[in-house]
Protein backbone atom coordinates (compact mmCIF):
# COMPACT_ATOMS: atom_id res chain seq x y z
CA UNK A 1 0.00 0.00 0.00
CA UNK A 2 1.34 3.39 -0.99
CA UNK A 3 1.55 6.41 1.32
CA UNK A 4 -1.60 8.52 0.80
CA UNK A 5 0.64 11.60 0.75
CA UNK A 6 2.05 10.38 -2.57
CA UNK A 7 -1.41 10.64 -4.11
CA UNK A 8 -1.74 14.17 -2.74
CA UNK A 9 1.67 15.39 -3.90
CA UNK A 10 2.74 13.30 -6.90
CA UNK A 11 -0.09 11.36 -8.60
CA UNK A 12 1.87 11.58 -11.87
CA UNK A 13 4.53 9.28 -10.38
CA UNK A 14 1.87 6.72 -9.48
CA UNK A 15 0.43 6.80 -12.99
CA UNK A 16 3.89 6.54 -14.51
CA UNK A 17 4.46 3.44 -12.36
CA UNK A 18 1.13 1.98 -13.53
CA UNK A 19 2.24 2.53 -17.12
CA UNK A 20 5.50 0.67 -16.47
CA UNK A 21 3.48 -2.22 -15.07
CA UNK A 22 1.00 -2.14 -17.99
CA UNK A 23 -1.87 -1.31 -15.64
CA UNK A 24 -3.13 1.91 -17.24
CA UNK A 25 -6.68 0.67 -16.60
CA UNK A 26 -6.13 1.70 -12.96
CA UNK A 27 -5.69 5.41 -13.80
CA UNK A 28 -9.33 6.13 -12.78
CA UNK A 29 -8.63 4.47 -9.41
CA UNK A 30 -5.88 7.01 -8.74
CA UNK A 31 -8.27 9.88 -9.50
CA UNK A 32 -10.96 8.29 -7.34
CA UNK A 33 -8.54 7.85 -4.43
CA UNK A 34 -7.62 11.55 -4.59
CA UNK A 35 -11.33 12.48 -4.69
CA UNK A 36 -12.24 10.21 -1.76
CA UNK A 37 -9.24 11.42 0.26
CA UNK A 38 -10.35 15.03 -0.10
CA UNK A 39 -13.86 14.11 0.98
CA UNK A 40 -12.63 11.96 3.86
CA UNK A 41 -10.30 14.65 5.21
CA UNK A 42 -13.12 17.18 4.90
CA UNK A 43 -15.60 15.22 6.96
CA UNK A 44 -12.90 14.28 9.48
CA UNK A 45 -12.12 17.98 9.96
CA UNK A 46 -15.81 18.83 10.27
CA UNK A 47 -16.34 15.97 12.73
CA UNK A 48 -13.48 17.21 14.91
CA UNK A 49 -14.94 20.75 14.83
CA UNK A 50 -18.37 19.48 15.86
CA UNK A 51 -16.97 17.40 18.70
CA UNK A 52 -15.01 20.39 19.98
CA UNK A 53 -18.01 22.71 19.78
CA UNK A 54 -20.28 20.13 21.38
CA UNK A 55 -17.90 19.68 24.31
CA UNK A 56 -17.56 23.43 24.78
CA UNK A 57 -21.34 23.98 24.70
CA UNK A 58 -21.94 21.07 27.07
CA UNK A 59 -19.79 22.85 29.65
CA UNK A 60 -21.81 26.03 29.10
CA UNK A 61 -25.04 24.15 29.80
CA UNK A 62 -23.75 23.11 33.20
CA UNK A 63 -22.71 26.68 34.03
CA UNK A 64 -26.07 28.13 32.88
CA UNK A 65 -28.04 25.55 34.82
CA UNK A 66 -25.99 26.35 37.89
CA UNK A 67 -26.91 30.02 37.41
CA UNK A 68 -30.61 29.12 37.03
CA UNK A 69 -30.61 30.43 33.43
CA UNK A 70 -32.90 27.68 32.25
CA UNK A 71 -34.04 29.27 28.97
CA UNK A 72 -30.48 30.02 27.87
CA UNK A 73 -29.42 26.50 28.86
CA UNK A 74 -32.23 24.98 26.77
CA UNK A 75 -31.20 27.14 23.83
CA UNK A 76 -27.64 25.81 24.06
CA UNK A 77 -29.03 22.26 24.40
CA UNK A 78 -30.79 22.73 21.07
CA UNK A 79 -27.48 23.71 19.49
CA UNK A 80 -25.78 20.66 21.01
CA UNK A 81 -28.58 18.46 19.66
CA UNK A 82 -28.15 19.94 16.18
CA UNK A 83 -24.40 19.29 16.33
CA UNK A 84 -25.03 15.73 17.53
CA UNK A 85 -27.37 15.01 14.60
CA UNK A 86 -24.89 16.40 12.07
CA UNK A 87 -22.08 14.44 13.72
CA UNK A 88 -24.14 11.24 13.53
CA UNK A 89 -24.67 11.75 9.78
CA UNK A 90 -20.93 12.33 9.30
CA UNK A 91 -19.97 9.26 11.33
CA UNK A 92 -22.38 7.12 9.27
CA UNK A 93 -20.55 8.25 6.13
CA UNK A 94 -17.04 8.18 7.65
CA UNK A 95 -16.54 4.42 8.04
CA UNK A 96 -17.86 3.35 4.59
CA UNK A 97 -15.80 6.13 3.01
CA UNK A 98 -12.65 4.97 4.80
CA UNK A 99 -13.29 1.34 3.77
CA UNK A 100 -13.82 2.37 0.13
CA UNK A 101 -10.61 4.40 0.17
CA UNK A 102 -8.59 1.55 1.72
CA UNK A 103 -9.96 -0.99 -0.77
CA UNK A 104 -8.81 1.17 -3.68
CA UNK A 105 -5.41 1.87 -2.12
CA UNK A 106 -4.77 -1.86 -1.81
CA UNK A 107 -5.22 -2.30 -5.56
CA UNK A 108 -2.52 0.20 -6.51
CA UNK A 109 0.89 -1.51 -6.96
CA UNK A 110 4.05 -0.61 -5.11
CA UNK A 111 6.48 1.76 -6.81
CA UNK A 112 9.04 -0.37 -8.64
CA UNK A 113 12.77 0.28 -8.42
CA UNK A 114 14.28 2.58 -11.06
CA UNK A 115 16.47 -0.20 -12.45
CA UNK A 116 13.69 -2.76 -12.93
CA UNK A 117 13.57 -3.70 -16.65
CA UNK A 118 10.31 -2.83 -18.39
CA UNK A 119 8.50 -5.82 -19.86
CA UNK A 120 5.03 -7.33 -20.03
CA UNK A 121 5.67 -10.81 -18.60
CA UNK A 122 8.31 -13.31 -17.50
CA UNK A 123 9.45 -13.84 -21.10
CA UNK A 124 11.08 -10.40 -20.84
CA UNK A 125 12.99 -11.03 -17.61
CA UNK A 126 16.69 -10.21 -17.86
CA UNK A 127 19.57 -12.56 -17.05
CA UNK A 128 21.98 -11.05 -14.51
CA UNK A 129 24.53 -13.87 -14.32
CA UNK A 130 25.07 -17.62 -14.16
CA UNK A 131 27.23 -19.63 -11.75
CA UNK A 132 28.53 -23.17 -12.37
CA UNK A 133 29.42 -25.16 -15.47
CA UNK A 134 26.86 -27.36 -17.22
CA UNK A 135 28.14 -30.92 -17.13
CA UNK A 136 27.35 -32.62 -20.41
CA UNK A 137 25.96 -36.10 -19.73
CA UNK A 138 26.90 -38.83 -22.20
CA UNK A 139 23.65 -40.68 -21.54
CA UNK A 140 19.95 -39.91 -21.79
CA UNK A 141 18.48 -38.38 -18.63
CA UNK A 142 15.04 -39.76 -17.77
CA UNK A 143 12.06 -37.63 -16.69
CA UNK A 144 12.33 -36.79 -12.98
CA UNK A 145 9.42 -39.06 -12.00
CA UNK A 146 11.12 -41.98 -13.76
CA UNK A 147 14.31 -41.28 -11.82
CA UNK A 148 12.36 -41.23 -8.56
CA UNK A 149 10.49 -44.41 -9.47
CA UNK A 150 13.80 -46.20 -10.10
CA UNK A 151 14.46 -45.78 -6.36
CA UNK A 152 10.90 -46.77 -5.40
CA UNK A 153 10.76 -43.17 -4.26
CA UNK A 154 7.41 -41.81 -5.48
CA UNK A 155 3.80 -43.01 -5.68
CA UNK A 156 1.57 -40.66 -7.65
CA UNK A 157 -1.20 -43.17 -8.35
CA UNK A 158 -2.00 -43.72 -4.67
CA UNK A 159 -1.85 -39.97 -4.02
CA UNK A 160 -4.44 -39.36 -6.78
CA UNK A 161 -6.78 -41.88 -5.12
CA UNK A 162 -6.29 -40.32 -1.70
CA UNK A 163 -6.09 -36.58 -2.52
CA UNK A 164 -6.52 -36.03 -6.26
CA UNK A 165 -4.27 -34.48 -8.87
CA UNK A 166 -1.29 -32.41 -7.68
CA UNK A 167 -0.28 -34.55 -4.68
CA UNK A 168 2.36 -37.25 -4.14
CA UNK A 169 3.81 -39.85 -1.80
CA UNK A 170 7.60 -39.62 -1.49
CA UNK A 171 9.27 -42.79 -0.18
CA UNK A 172 12.57 -44.44 0.76
CA UNK A 173 15.78 -42.67 -0.34
CA UNK A 174 13.86 -39.96 -2.24
CA UNK A 175 11.85 -39.09 0.89
CA UNK A 176 15.07 -39.09 2.90
CA UNK A 177 16.71 -36.86 0.30
CA UNK A 178 13.73 -34.49 0.51
CA UNK A 179 14.20 -34.15 4.27
CA UNK A 180 17.97 -33.87 3.92
CA UNK A 181 17.91 -30.85 1.59
CA UNK A 182 15.48 -28.94 3.86
CA UNK A 183 17.40 -29.78 7.05
CA UNK A 184 20.67 -28.82 5.39
CA UNK A 185 19.04 -25.56 4.23
CA UNK A 186 17.99 -24.83 7.81
CA UNK A 187 21.54 -25.30 9.12
CA UNK A 188 23.01 -23.44 6.15
CA UNK A 189 20.95 -20.35 7.05
CA UNK A 190 21.53 -20.65 10.80
CA UNK A 191 25.28 -20.67 10.08
CA UNK A 192 24.77 -17.41 8.18
CA UNK A 193 23.24 -15.71 11.19
CA UNK A 194 19.52 -16.26 10.62
CA UNK A 195 17.22 -17.24 13.49
CA UNK A 196 15.29 -20.46 12.90
CA UNK A 197 11.49 -20.30 13.25
CA UNK A 198 8.62 -22.74 12.71
CA UNK A 199 5.54 -20.52 12.20
CA UNK A 200 1.77 -21.20 12.23
CA UNK A 201 0.61 -22.90 9.05
CA UNK A 202 -2.76 -21.12 9.08
CA UNK A 203 -3.38 -17.37 9.25
CA UNK A 204 -6.36 -15.05 9.56
CA UNK A 205 -7.81 -13.05 6.68
CA UNK A 206 -6.50 -9.66 7.85
CA UNK A 207 -2.96 -11.09 7.73
CA UNK A 208 -3.55 -12.53 4.25
CA UNK A 209 -4.67 -9.16 2.89
CA UNK A 210 -1.72 -7.55 4.64
CA UNK A 211 0.93 -9.67 2.94
CA UNK A 212 -0.39 -10.16 -0.60
CA UNK A 213 -2.59 -8.71 -3.33
CA UNK A 214 -6.23 -9.72 -3.83
CA UNK A 215 -5.37 -11.44 -7.12
CA UNK A 216 -2.63 -13.54 -5.49
CA UNK A 217 -4.97 -14.42 -2.63
CA UNK A 218 -7.69 -15.61 -5.00
CA UNK A 219 -5.30 -17.69 -7.09
CA UNK A 220 -3.25 -19.18 -4.27
CA UNK A 221 -4.96 -19.49 -0.91
CA UNK A 222 -7.10 -22.31 0.47
CA UNK A 223 -9.71 -21.12 2.99
CA UNK A 224 -10.74 -23.23 5.98
CA UNK A 225 -14.51 -23.57 5.71
CA UNK A 226 -16.45 -21.96 8.53
CA UNK A 227 -13.41 -20.28 10.08
CA UNK A 228 -11.45 -17.10 9.52
CA UNK A 229 -8.33 -19.08 8.62
CA UNK A 230 -6.33 -19.72 5.44
CA UNK A 231 -3.63 -22.32 4.76
CA UNK A 232 -0.36 -20.52 4.03
CA UNK A 233 1.10 -20.57 0.52
CA UNK A 234 4.55 -19.83 1.96
CA UNK A 235 5.89 -19.24 5.46
CA UNK A 236 6.55 -15.61 4.50
CA UNK A 237 2.84 -15.01 5.11
CA UNK A 238 2.83 -15.94 8.78
CA UNK A 239 6.40 -14.71 9.35
CA UNK A 240 5.55 -11.17 8.27
CA UNK A 241 2.28 -11.45 10.17
CA UNK A 242 4.36 -12.08 13.31
CA UNK A 243 5.19 -8.35 13.31
CA UNK A 244 1.64 -7.04 12.86
CA UNK A 245 0.96 -3.81 14.76
CA UNK A 246 4.43 -3.66 16.35
CA UNK A 247 6.95 -0.90 16.98
CA UNK A 248 10.58 -2.08 16.96
CA UNK A 249 13.60 -0.09 18.20
CA UNK A 250 15.95 0.50 15.26
CA UNK A 251 18.93 -0.75 17.28
CA UNK A 252 17.52 -4.31 17.21
CA UNK A 253 17.26 -4.42 13.41
CA UNK A 254 17.61 -6.14 11.04
CA UNK A 255 15.62 -9.19 12.08
CA UNK A 256 16.94 -12.03 9.90
CA UNK A 257 14.85 -15.18 10.07
CA UNK A 258 14.75 -18.55 8.33
CA UNK A 259 11.52 -20.50 8.56
CA UNK A 260 10.30 -23.96 7.66
CA UNK A 261 6.75 -24.79 6.64
CA UNK A 262 4.57 -26.90 4.40
CA UNK A 263 2.97 -24.75 1.68
CA UNK A 264 -0.47 -25.14 0.10
CA UNK A 265 -1.45 -23.57 -3.23
CA UNK A 266 -4.41 -23.74 -5.55
CA UNK A 267 -2.16 -23.05 -8.56
CA UNK A 268 -5.05 -21.42 -10.43
CA UNK A 269 -4.23 -19.94 -13.84
CA UNK A 270 -2.36 -20.65 -17.00
CA UNK A 271 0.23 -23.03 -15.53
CA UNK A 272 -2.16 -25.48 -13.89
CA UNK A 273 -1.22 -28.73 -12.18
CA UNK A 274 1.04 -31.28 -13.85
CA UNK A 275 -0.52 -34.54 -14.98
CA UNK A 276 2.62 -36.44 -14.02
CA UNK A 277 5.35 -34.77 -12.03
CA UNK A 278 6.19 -32.68 -8.98
CA UNK A 279 7.12 -29.34 -10.54
CA UNK A 280 3.77 -27.60 -10.01
CA UNK A 281 1.69 -29.13 -7.23
CA UNK A 282 -0.80 -28.28 -4.48
CA UNK A 283 1.47 -29.15 -1.53
CA UNK A 284 5.18 -28.84 -0.93
CA UNK A 285 7.67 -27.82 1.77
CA UNK A 286 9.99 -24.88 1.90
CA UNK A 287 12.83 -23.31 3.84
CA UNK A 288 12.40 -19.54 3.59
CA UNK A 289 14.32 -16.37 4.46
CA UNK A 290 12.49 -13.33 5.83
CA UNK A 291 14.00 -9.97 6.80
CA UNK A 292 12.51 -6.96 8.58
CA UNK A 293 14.86 -3.99 8.40
CA UNK A 294 15.32 -0.23 8.25
CA UNK A 295 14.41 1.36 4.88
CA UNK A 296 18.01 2.37 4.17
CA UNK A 297 19.19 -1.25 4.61
CA UNK A 298 16.73 -3.06 2.34
CA UNK A 299 18.71 -2.76 -0.91
CA UNK A 300 21.78 -4.39 0.69
CA UNK A 301 19.63 -7.04 2.37
CA UNK A 302 18.05 -7.88 -1.01
CA UNK A 303 21.50 -8.63 -2.46
CA UNK A 304 22.40 -10.76 0.57
CA UNK A 305 19.20 -12.79 0.38
CA UNK A 306 19.38 -13.96 -3.20
CA UNK A 307 23.11 -14.63 -2.97
CA UNK A 308 22.36 -16.98 -0.06
CA UNK A 309 20.23 -19.05 -2.45
CA UNK A 310 22.92 -19.08 -5.12
CA UNK A 311 25.50 -20.25 -2.57
CA UNK A 312 23.18 -22.96 -1.25
CA UNK A 313 22.59 -24.49 -4.69
CA UNK A 314 26.26 -24.25 -5.62
CA UNK A 315 27.17 -26.13 -2.44
CA UNK A 316 25.13 -29.01 -3.91
CA UNK A 317 26.89 -28.82 -7.31
CA UNK A 318 23.85 -27.41 -9.11
CA UNK A 319 24.50 -24.66 -11.73
CA UNK A 320 22.23 -21.64 -11.29
CA UNK A 321 21.12 -18.50 -13.07
CA UNK A 322 19.84 -15.24 -11.57
CA UNK A 323 17.11 -13.40 -13.49
CA UNK A 324 15.94 -9.83 -12.88
CA UNK A 325 12.13 -9.82 -12.99
CA UNK A 326 10.68 -7.24 -15.37
CA UNK A 327 7.94 -4.77 -14.43
CA UNK A 328 5.06 -6.87 -15.76
CA UNK A 329 6.24 -9.97 -13.89
CA UNK A 330 6.30 -8.24 -10.48
CA UNK A 331 3.37 -8.91 -8.15
CA UNK A 332 1.72 -5.68 -7.02
CA UNK A 333 3.42 -5.48 -3.63
CA UNK A 334 6.94 -5.99 -5.00
CA UNK A 335 9.46 -3.18 -5.46
CA UNK A 336 12.12 -5.42 -6.98
CA UNK A 337 12.53 -9.16 -7.48
CA UNK A 338 14.90 -11.75 -8.89
CA UNK A 339 14.31 -15.41 -9.68
CA UNK A 340 16.96 -18.01 -8.93
CA UNK A 341 16.87 -20.79 -11.51
CA UNK A 342 18.56 -24.21 -11.53
CA UNK A 343 19.99 -25.95 -14.59
CA UNK A 344 18.09 -28.94 -15.97
CA UNK A 345 20.46 -31.23 -17.93
CA UNK A 346 17.48 -33.14 -19.34
CA UNK A 347 15.71 -30.05 -20.71
CA UNK A 348 18.99 -28.19 -21.33
CA UNK A 349 17.57 -25.02 -19.82
CA UNK A 350 17.14 -23.30 -16.46
CA UNK A 351 13.92 -23.44 -14.41
CA UNK A 352 12.77 -21.47 -11.38
CA UNK A 353 13.58 -22.85 -7.94
CA UNK A 354 13.22 -19.68 -5.86
CA UNK A 355 12.23 -16.04 -5.88
CA UNK A 356 13.68 -13.14 -3.87
CA UNK A 357 11.65 -9.97 -3.32
CA UNK A 358 12.04 -6.55 -1.73
CA UNK A 359 8.59 -5.23 -0.84
CA UNK A 360 9.88 -2.00 0.78
CA UNK A 361 7.04 -0.74 3.05
CA UNK A 362 4.10 -2.21 1.08
CA UNK A 363 3.36 -4.93 3.64
CA UNK A 364 4.35 -2.93 6.70
CA UNK A 365 1.89 -0.11 5.88
CA UNK A 366 -0.94 -2.62 5.67
CA UNK A 367 0.08 -4.41 8.87
CA UNK A 368 1.41 -1.38 10.81
CA UNK A 369 4.95 -2.69 11.22
CA UNK A 370 6.89 0.33 12.46
CA UNK A 371 10.36 1.31 13.64
CA UNK A 372 11.32 3.85 16.30
CA UNK A 373 14.27 5.88 14.97
CA UNK A 374 16.06 8.98 16.23
CA UNK A 375 14.30 10.97 13.50
CA UNK A 376 10.86 9.59 14.36
CA UNK A 377 8.64 6.61 13.63
CA UNK A 378 8.84 5.02 10.15
CA UNK A 379 7.50 1.92 8.43
CA UNK A 380 9.83 -1.07 8.22
CA UNK A 381 10.92 -2.68 4.98
CA UNK A 382 10.21 -6.39 4.49
CA UNK A 383 11.97 -8.90 2.22
CA UNK A 384 11.66 -12.60 1.54
CA UNK A 385 13.45 -15.31 -0.42
CA UNK A 386 13.33 -19.06 -0.93
CA UNK A 387 16.28 -21.06 0.36
CA UNK A 388 14.94 -24.31 -1.04
CA UNK A 389 11.54 -25.73 -1.98
CA UNK A 390 11.46 -29.49 -2.52
CA UNK A 391 10.23 -31.52 -4.23
CA UNK A 392 10.79 -29.08 -7.13
CA UNK A 393 14.41 -28.63 -6.12
CA UNK A 394 14.82 -32.44 -6.23
CA UNK A 395 14.32 -32.34 -10.00
CA UNK A 396 17.49 -30.26 -10.40
CA UNK A 397 19.33 -32.26 -7.77
CA UNK A 398 18.58 -35.65 -9.29
CA UNK A 399 19.27 -34.60 -12.88
CA UNK A 400 22.59 -32.89 -12.07
CA UNK A 401 23.89 -35.67 -9.83
CA UNK A 402 22.60 -38.64 -11.86
CA UNK A 403 25.20 -41.14 -13.10
CA UNK A 404 25.14 -43.45 -16.11
CA UNK A 405 24.39 -46.50 -13.93
CA UNK A 406 21.29 -44.79 -12.49
CA UNK A 407 22.85 -43.94 -9.13
CA UNK A 408 22.78 -40.39 -7.76
CA UNK A 409 25.86 -38.86 -6.15
CA UNK A 410 25.44 -37.13 -2.79
CA UNK A 411 27.53 -33.93 -2.57
CA UNK A 412 29.81 -33.72 0.43
CA UNK A 413 27.79 -30.99 2.15
CA UNK A 414 24.67 -33.19 2.19
CA UNK A 415 26.26 -36.47 3.30
CA UNK A 416 25.84 -35.90 7.07
CA UNK A 417 22.08 -35.65 6.42
CA UNK A 418 22.02 -38.86 4.34
CA UNK A 419 23.74 -41.23 6.75
CA UNK A 420 27.13 -40.29 5.25
CA UNK A 421 26.30 -42.05 1.99
CA UNK A 422 28.23 -40.79 -1.01
CA UNK A 423 25.50 -41.99 -3.40
CA UNK A 424 22.09 -43.65 -3.52
CA UNK A 425 21.50 -46.68 -5.73
CA UNK A 426 18.31 -47.50 -7.65
CA UNK A 427 16.28 -50.55 -6.63
CA UNK A 428 14.68 -51.05 -10.04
Amino acid sequence: MLDINLFRTNPELIKENLTKKFQEAKFPMVDKIIELDIEYRGIKTRADELRGQRNSLSKQIGMLMGQKKIDEANEVKSQVQAFAEELKQIEEREEPLYDELQALLMQIPNIIADDVPIGKDDSENVELYTVGEHEEKNFAIPYHVDIMESFGGIDLDSARKVSGQGFYYLQKDIARLHSAVTTYARDFMIDRGYDYVIPPFMIRSHVVTGVMSFEEMENMMYKIEGEDLYLIGTSEHSMIGKYIDTITPEASLPHKLTSYSPCFRKEVGAHGIEERGVYRIHQFEKQEMVVVCKPEDSAAMFEELYKNSVDYFRSLDIPVRVLECCSGDLADLKHKSVDVEAWSPRQKKYFEVGSCSNLTDAQSRRLKIRIDTEEGRVFAHTLNNTVVAPPRMLIAFLENNLQADGSVLIPEALRPYMGFKDKIVPTK
